[in-house]
C-alpha cells in the first residue's frame, strides 16, 4: 500500500504536512536516490532521505504526544531566529525520535495557548480549515465598539486574502468609561494575524491578544508565561477524537507528576527566570 510521500513524513515526525509539501518543492526530499516532486506517493520499503540524512521508518510507531505552552509576547514562532531574538523552541523538552511541531503559529505580539506534536498527521489537522477546529482569543481593542461593528464582524468582511468573520464576540463586563474593552472572540480557522486584521478592518487597534483556547482544550490557569505542560493520554484522544483520528493507546505521562501543584509551579517558574536572564545574557546588543 503506498501513501502520499508528505503524509509519510509528517508521521514520521519530521513536520506538518503543509511543510513537508514545501521542503519536497525545495528539492530537500529523495525517494531511492531520485529528488522527490509533489504527488509522489512510496511504499513500505522506498529509502527517503531528508536533506540527505536517511529518514528511519520506525519515528511511525512512536507515541503521540502534546505539549501545551504559554507562550509569552516577544517569542518568535520559529526553530532559529538569524537575530537572536527568543523562540517558542527554546524551552521546550528533548525529544529522541521526530521532533516538536507546532499546531498553528502566534505571531511575537500575541501571547498564550499554543500546542506542540510529535506528530505531523494530527498538527496537520487541527491546522487545516476544514475540521473547522475553534480558536478562541481574548482580545483587548482601543476604540469605539459598537453593536453594528459587531454584526459585521459577525457577519464578515473583506480581507486581503478574502472574507473572514469572527463567529463569537462576547464583550467582557467592564468600565463603561475605559478607552480600552475586552472581547472574547472566536475563529474557526488560523489565517495571519487574522483577529488583528479584523479589528483593523474597522479602524479599531488591539492592544492585547491572547489565545485562550484551542478546540475544548483550554489554557491551564495556572500555567505560567514561558512555562509548557504534557497532555496526559485522554486529553490527547480527545484532540484526536476532534479531527476523527484513532485513539492513542500508550502515554509517557505519569499522572501525579503531571499535575500543576505549588511545587511544580514554583520548579517551573525559577527555571522560566533561570532561562531568561541566560537568554538575555546571550543577545547580542
Amino acid at each position: 500500500m503506498s501513501e502520499k510521500l508528505q503524509k509519510v513524513l509528517a508521521n514520521a515526525g519530521v513536520g506538518s504536512r503543509r511543510e513537508m509539501e514545501k521542503w519536497i518543492e525545495q528539492g530537500r526530499i529523495s525517494v531511492n536516490g531520485h529528488v522527490a516532486t509533489l504527488g509522489d506517493r512510496v511504499e513500505n520499503e522506498d529509502q527517503i532521505r531528508v536533506d540527505g540524512r536517511l529518514l528511519n521508518r520506525v519515528y511511525q510507531k512512536q507515541i503521540c504526544r502534546v505539549l501545551m505552552y504559554n507562550k509569552p509576547e516577544g517569542e518568535l514562532c520559529s526553530r532559529k531566529d538569524q537575530q537572536g531574538r527568543p523562540t517558542v523552541f527554546d524551552r521546550l523538552p528533548h525529544i529522541q525520535n521526530g521532533r516538536w511541531i507546532t499546531v498553528g503559529r502566534l505571531d511575537i505580539n500575541t501571547s498564550g495557548l499554543l500546542l506542540f506534536t510529535n506528530d505531523g498527521e494530527l498538527a496537520n489537522r487541527l491546522m487545516h480549515p476544514k475540521h473547522e477546529v475553534i480558536r478562541e482569543y481574548a482580545v483587548r481593542v482601543f476604540g469605539d465598539v459598537d453593536q453594528a461593528m459587531m454584526n459585521r464582524l459577525r457577519k464578515g468582511v473583506k480581507l486581503d486574502d478574502g472574507e473572514a468573520r469572527f463567529l463569537t464576540i462576547r464583550p467582557r463586563s467592564q468600565d463603561d468609561e475605559s478607552v480600552n474593552r475586552w472581547f472574547d472572540v472566536t475563529l474557526a480557522e488560523g489565517r495571519n494575524r487574522e483577529v488583528r486584521r479584523l479589528w483593523e478592518s474597522q479602524d479599531v487597534r488591539v492592544s492585547r491578544l491572547i489565545r485562550t483556547k484551542y478546540g475544548d482544550l483550554e489554557l491551564k490557569k495556572r500555567l505560567p508565561q514561558g512555562g509548557w505542560v504534557e497532555l496526559e493520554l485522554d486529553e490527547v484522544n480527545a484532540l484526536r477524537k476532534s479531527v476523527r483520528l484513532a485513539p492513542e493507546t500508550e502515554s509517557i505521562v505519569k499522572e501525579r507528576k503531571n499535575k500543576l501543584d505549588h511545587v511544580r509551579i514554583s520548579r517551573m517558574r525559577r527555571s522560566i527566570k533561570k532561562h531568561n536572564v541566560s537568554k538575555k545574557k546571550d543577545t547580542p546588543e
